[in-house]
């Protein structure tokens, strides 16, 4: 198969046309990486284009991160994902957010207001944390501070975290979805804002494009703007994240990371399909896309036969470093995570913490290794039967309340159910809002995770009958 062919009666463009033949290449193994391909003279024989046109596909594939280009050398196929700063960057030349997440609409303001008027009186269902009566009561050996310093320095703290959590991490792992990883590529963080943190300041720079699900959390976050970077929102359908939108966004941008919640997505609470997560994975692959995987819900799936398997499971190429965290389960007061990936990254991304002057201090450590140990498993069962319960009672007041104007998909797991009124207008949604704060329920507008479509997100945890 070493044909140069390509179709010119195409509604594509012939550059964008000769870059999919490449990608093509890539995906079927004719093209591995570090492949060197035909001169840009030859090539354009070959396929009977202008060199300006091959140039320009070969530029824009390089832009991507598919291609790499070396003067007097030629253009090969990119042989590396993970491009790693020399050093941590803060843009400091952008607004820590943009002016749409700054302004406040008139619902947000009015619910603000109800928040300090009447905070106990509130039913707070845009809060997206656990509800305080489900958190789990921590508790801690029997130990004093002189036998607690003495485990401090048995247990040798290293840039990736205290060793015994990474062992319990580990075996959390195998037990919760049967993944196998080694300790090396295990990172402890202090939760998942901290480790996309280092994600941002160490593997991308001011200027870069990212791929988010559309709605998506990731839109709202702050840290993206701080860092100067491009969010390009990719659009989902009832399995997740759409192939052909991510397609069209690498063709359009070009895309140094992509970002995904694929288990009881936030806000929508959708779950990506394994066939989905599987041409994701093959089509990052093949133009050289990393993938980072937020997987904060995934152990709280409401029935067995729902597959909440983490797309990490599957990444056979270490294309994916996967965020986990114990702050959706044991709350705030316990911020401890960890990342798994490729050791050189993670241990790239350990030495800018200590840059940075972020080490992980020892108790928190300490804390989140007794709660996996001993404590974990019987609480998240326990947390997982209240969801379900809050779930089907706030599905049930929707339908009482709203009858079938309301639209949202039966929660199957995670914290949160996504709304919307598909024949009402903005107007008329904002009214339906409004009296909802007169009955003291606080919701959470779409907009805040780039969804202009009148949607909003309620996050059972919260909900009581009222």
């Amino acid at each position: 198969m070493n044909k140069w062919i390509i179709s010119k009666d195409s509604h594509l463009p012939l550059y964008q046309e000769i870059m999919l033949l490449i990608e093509e290449k890539i995906k079927s193994g004719e093209l591995l990486p570090g492949t060197r391909l035909p001169a840009e003279r030859k090539l354009a024989e070959k396929l009977d284009v202008n060199r300006s046109t091959v140039i320009r596909s070969m530029e824009e594939l390089a832009a991507q991160g598919v291609l790499t280009r070396k003067k007097g050398s030629g253009t090969y196929v990119n042989p590396d994902k993970w491009g790693l700063q020399t050093k941590p960057i803060i843009n400091w030349g952008t607004s820590l957010t943009t002016d749409n997440l700054k302004r406040k609409s008139t619902y947000q303001l009015a619910a603000d207001q109800l928040k300090a008027n009447h905070p106990e009186k509130i039913m707070d269902l845009s809060n997206g944390s656990l509800s305080s009566d489900l958190l789990p009561e921590l508790h801690s050996p029997n130990l004093s501070w002189k036998e607690l310093v003495q485990q401090e320095k048995e247990q040798t703290l290293i840039n990736n975290g205290m060793y015994a959590l990474r062992e319990s991490v580990q075996l959390h792992l195998r037990n919760t979805y049967q993944m196998t990883i080694p300790l090396e590529e295990i990172l402890i963080t202090s939760g998942t804002q901290n480790a996309l943190f280092l994600i941002t300041q160490g593997l991308l720079k001011p200027g870069d494009a990212v791929g988010i699900e559309a709605p998506s959390y990731f839109y709202s976050l702050r840290l993206f703007q701080a860092a100067g970077l491009r969010i390009v929102p990719i659009p989902m359908d009832k399995e997740g994240m759409s192939v052909k939108g991510l397609q069209e966004a690498s063709l359009n941008h070009p895309l140094k990371m992509v970002f995904l919640n694929p288990i009881f997505q936030n806000p929508t609470g959708l779950v990506m399909s394994a066939k989905r997560k599987k041409e994701i994975l093959d089509y990052c692959l093949m133009k050289r896309i990393p993938i980072v995987e937020d997987d904060a819900y995934s152990g709280l799936s409401f029935k067995k036969s729902v597959d909440n398997t983490p797309l990490k499971k599957m990444d056979q190429q270490q294309q994916v470093i996967y965020l986990g965290t114990l702050s959706k389960l044991a709350g705030h007061h316990l911020r401890v995570g960890w990342m798994v990936g490729p050791q050189t990254v993670l241990n790239d991304l350990a030495d800018i913490r200590v840059q940075i002057d972020s080490e992980l201090s020892f108790l928190p450590q300490f804390m989140a290794d007794y709660f996996l140990r001993t404590g974990m498993d019987k609480h998240q069962e326990y947390i997982r039967e209240k969801l379900i319960e809050r779930a089907h009672n706030l599905e049930e007041w929707l339908r009482s309340e709203f009858g079938e104007e309301i639209e949202f998909q039966p929660a199957k797991g995670g914290f949160h159910l996504y709304c919307r009124f598909p024949k009402k207008t903005k107007a008329e949604v904002e009214t339906i809002l409004i009296e909802m704060l007169q009955k003291k329920i606080i919701v959470l507008e779409g907009e805040k995770f780039g969804d202009h479509n009148n949607g909003f997100r309620l996050s059972f945890s919260h909900f009581k009958k009222p």
